[in-house]
């Protein structure tokens, strides 16, 4: 694990979006409330919650952190739904994998209600959007969502550190 003992607390804020594609019926059950399992939506958004706050026992390595807050989201589509998760939190390292284990986590249990009516649903475009705080400062993705490559710093012409854009985060 990284040692952030001597980096300051800041205010931190991650955004993260995917989606999920299902069957013309499995939508058609989800839209409806007819799912026997319950309501797909709202175990989601619970779960992507929960999920968030338990992040640094998912993932090795991960500070745990006091969130101050985590939002999921979903959005119907054509096809299915977008998922966004915001989380944030003032603490000495980022919430950037709070706020992608969120969405990934609402996707899975969304998959996990409908499966046995749709077993080829897709979960994709798993996506940091968004992050601002410490010394990284703020990145935003650029371009059209889920396109390989378009990811950029704004903000960060010239200060120190800005060439680790593309590497792992130390968390």
């Amino acid at each position: 694990m990284v040692d952030v003992g001597e980096k300051p607390a800041t205010r931190r804020e991650a955004i993260a979006r995917g989606s999920i594609r299902m069957s013309r019926e499995a939508l058609e059950l989800v839209r409806s409330g007819q799912v026997k399992k319950g309501d797909p939506l709202q175990a989601a958004r619970l779960a992507g919650i929960m999920a968030a706050k338990q992040t640094s026992a998912l993932i090795p390595l991960c500070h745990p952190l006091p969130l101050s807050s985590v939002h999921v989201e979903l959005t119907p589509t054509a096809r299915g739904y977008d998922i966004e998760a915001r989380v944030s939190t003032t603490a000495q390292t980022g919430v950037e994998m709070e706020a992608l284990t969120a969405v990934a986590v609402a996707a899975l249990t969304v998959y996990d209600m409908v499966k046995a009516v749709d077993k080829a649903m897709v979960i994709g475009d798993v996506r940091l959007e968004y992050k601002s705080g410490g010394r990284g400062g703020v990145y935003r993705r650029r371009g059209r969502a889920g396109q390989a490559g378009q990811a950029g710093r704004a903000g960060q012409a010239g200060q120190a550190g800005a060439g680790k854009a593309g590497g792992s985060r130390k968390r």
